[in-house]
């Protein structure tokens, strides 16, 4: 994690950090096991979880142990805790060695039997001894006439009576995981919480009743009394706000630090750019136009370029992308284009090849698979000058790639990339004055735009190329999927080229991997070799060779599970099916809907279900079988499912919001971005009391990039 400076240069003494910001395996009592268990369920998939990072791991609930009724006055249903004596073992009959072992409690008002339906007997009689009082807690329940409580919770003899906490909190666990190991660990993550100075201003804290960082933090994973219960939505809503107010900081001290950098004017005279536009099949839209002019007005300024274009699938980005990187080579400079994934990264390079070709711009491609010569003189070719355009995956960011002179970095879909990694690909320049343009295909709403890409002027394509039609979307329940099949063999004859996708169960796991194999199969008894097969445990060549056989009409089926979703470009493919479309998120199917329409023909989509079907994905099948704005539907899965939904899957571009759940989280941007700009506006490099204060949340936070620009300021 990054540090500030030293308290000389105005940063704060981090003594009361350091604690949270140990690693969480540091804490007492937590072996190889629990940790395993914990970094889980704490599903922090980039870097190893901090003890803070536990802390974060909030109650869904709790439950009440302080009411200690007699047994007489035990409600069945309820949790309570009570003091009996064992009396009798009433053991399970010869051959019935299954059935269950009641313990006969009582006290002075009545009996009930304590259940065991599996543990050792032995063990059991010794938490239980016959004649001595003990502690039981747990939920009550009737049995025929008498009242029971299987498994307590606790059992207790009188003088551990203060291991029972008054009120527990419930926390979500993965197998495994038990509620006991969590309130135990979580204690020892407690006792290292001090009481950092605060941060946030004390008009909003008692405008809004919200208690310090610390009391919010005990009040809910240790709460005391009635009145720590009713602060527990606003000890919640203080967090949630903290963790955007990071975020807000963060971006507001990122987006300084940018603008304050020197760029240089990259000003070309448009002869390239119009070879390309010559050589395309159609014309512009009016929106790419537009942002083809904020581009181009961007990259002839003397400062640096920071802008995202943000477009729907299909809507042109790429060329765009191409036309702002011709400019960049008549100026005299390189250009690249990284991609998250092989698949996508060639994807551009075919749509770039015959535009740079026609323009006379020598491209290269640099991703993992390129070894030895190959590598050795593409990277020669690279620090020479003689490659103007590079298309890459994250091999571009690996220190033997030298750039002769490189003026334009696109970064395609950006939330699969931190800051950081844009920062490092920008540092490939001369001075690190790359002019930046980050893309994207997942359209974002307004709201959650602000808390990504905050940092980013932003350039949206709004239009669609001229002359592709509607999608036809339908649902269709499974019980007919053979009703599908049998359609799929009017459409093949008709000559169409078809995409079957089959869900992930858990992302690129082997039971997705089985699903889509399964598919296959199925399909292979009925279609022979015209299907084909990609999925994510296949190598790059592999998976290349499946799209290729497609794209070249060897197959006609692509059996393939969602690593199809972005940069697969087969204009002649018009079917699109989908199944068991309610497992997907409404972006996502979004995504894979915009595989086909991407030629003049007729294209439609089958979302295959399996009923029933609940509120919200009944919900998600109807919008995107009426809707194909994809901004629209955005609008409607930030409503619907909340921010994660509209990413995809959690990546590190992702605000790794933990605390400040979506869509709730969204009413939290704005007024947070407006308290760090206030912050700023009076304490430009946060050496003020509070200003100082503010760093420690973006240690806690792990907002290194602000950090960073803070020691470089």
């Amino acid at each position: 994690m990054s540090s500030p400076d030293s308290a000389s240069s105005g940063a704060p003494e981090r003594g009361d950090l350091d604690a949270l910001c140990a690693p969480m395996k540091s804490l007492k009592g937590l072996g190889p096991r629990g940790e395993e268990l914990l970094t889980k369920v704490l599903a922090k998939p980039l870097t190893a979880p901090r003890v803070a990072d536990l802390l974060w791991h909030l109650p869904s609930g709790y439950l009440d142990r302080r009411l200690t009724p007699s047994i007489a006055d035990a409600a069945p249903g309820a949790v309570v805790t009570l003091v009996v004596q064992p009396v009798r073992y009433n053991a399970p009959q010869k051959g019935a060695a299954r059935a269950p072992l009641r313990v006969v409690c009582e006290d002075e008002s009545a009996s009930i039997d304590i259940v065991f339906f599996h543990g050792d007997r032995g063990a059991i009689r010794r938490l239980l001894p016959l004649n001595e009082l003990r502690i039981v807690s747990g939920r009550v329940e009737r049995y025929g006439s008498r009242l029971q409580m299987s498994h307590p919770d606790y059992i207790l003899a009188p003088s551990e009576r203060d291991r029972l906490p008054g009120i527990e909190p419930v926390y979500p666990l993965t197998l495994g995981l038990t509620q006991k190991f969590l309130y135990r660990v979580m204690g020892e993550a407690l006792a290292r919480l001090a009481d950092p100075p605060e941060w946030l201003d004390p008009a909003l804290l008692e405008a809004e009743s919200w208690p310090t960082f610390s009391r919010a933090l005990r009040v809910l994973h240790r709460p005391q009394s009635p009145a720590d219960l009713a602060l527990w939505t606003k000890a919640r809503e203080r967090l949630a706000f903290d963790e955007v107010f990071s975020a807000q900081l963060a971006i507001a001290l990122v987006r300084r630090g940018y603008r304050q950098l020197s760029g240089r004017p990259l000003v070309g005279d448009g002869r390239l750019a119009q070879k390309m536009r010559n050589a395309l099949p159609y014309s512009l839209t009016r929106s790419q136009e537009q942002a083809l002019a904020e581009i181009k007005q961007n990259m002839t300024a003397p400062r640096r370029m920071l802008r995202l274009l943000q477009g729907d699938v299909g809507s042109g980005k790429t060329v765009v992308a191409a036309l702002a990187m011709a400019a960049a080579v008549e100026a005299g400079a390189q250009a690249a284009i990284m991609a998250p994934t092989d698949v996508l990264a060639r994807q551009h390079l075919d749509t770039l090849k015959p535009l740079c070709e026609a323009a006379g711009i020598p491209l290269g491609y640099l991703s993992g698979r390129e070894q030895g010569k190959t590598r050795a003189q593409l990277l020669e070719m690279l620090a020479s000058g003689d490659i103007k355009i590079l298309v890459g995956t994250h091999a571009l960011f690996q220190p033997d790639v030298v750039f002769h002179d490189l003026g334009l970095a696109v970064v395609d879909e950006q939330h699969r990339f931190g800051v950081a990694q844009r920062l490092s690909l920008q540092d490939k320049a001369r001075g690190g004055d790359a002019d930046i343009l980050v893309m994207t295909a997942t359209p974002i709403p307004r709201t959650l735009l602000l808390s990504l890409h905050g940092d980013l002027d932003v350039s949206q394509l709004t239009e669609k190329p001229a002359g592709r039609k509607p999608i036809k979307t339908r649902t269709v329940p499974q019980e007919r999927l053979e009703d599908i099949v049998e359609g799929l063999h009017r459409a093949l004859r008709d000559g169409a080229q078809v995409y079957w996708v089959c869900p992930a169960v858990e992302s690129e796991t082997a039971r997705e991997m089985t699903a889509a194999e399964e598919r296959a199969a199925h399909l292979r008894q009925i279609f022979g070799e015209r299907v084909g097969l990609v999925h994510g445990k296949l190598s790059g060549a592999e998976k290349d060779a499946a799209i290729a056989a497609f794209a070249a009409r060897e197959t006609s089926i692509l059996v393939a599970t969602t690593v199809i979703e972005v940069g697969v470009n087969v204009p002649a493919a018009t079917v699109m099916i989908i199944e068991n479309a309610e497992m997907f998120g409404l972006a996502q199917l979004h995504q894979l809907r915009g595989r086909v329409g991407r030629g003049a023909a007729q294209s439609s989509c089958v979302l295959l279900y399996k009923g029933p079907l609940s509120e919200t994905a009944k919900s998600r099948l109807d919008i995107l079988r009426q809707v194909e704005d994809g901004f629209a539907i955005a609008e409607e899965d930030l409503r619907l499912r909340g921010g994660g939904e509209v990413l995809g899957s959690r990546q590190s571009g992702d605000p790794g919001f933990r605390l400040a759940q979506w869509p709730q989280a969204a009413s939290l941007v704005e007024r947070a971005s407006d308290v760090a700009k206030y912050l700023l506006a009076r304490d430009p490099y946060l050496k003020s009391e509070q200003g100082l204060a503010a760093r420690r949340c973006l240690i806690l936070f792990e907002r290194d990039d602000a950090m960073r620009l803070l020691q470089a300021g």
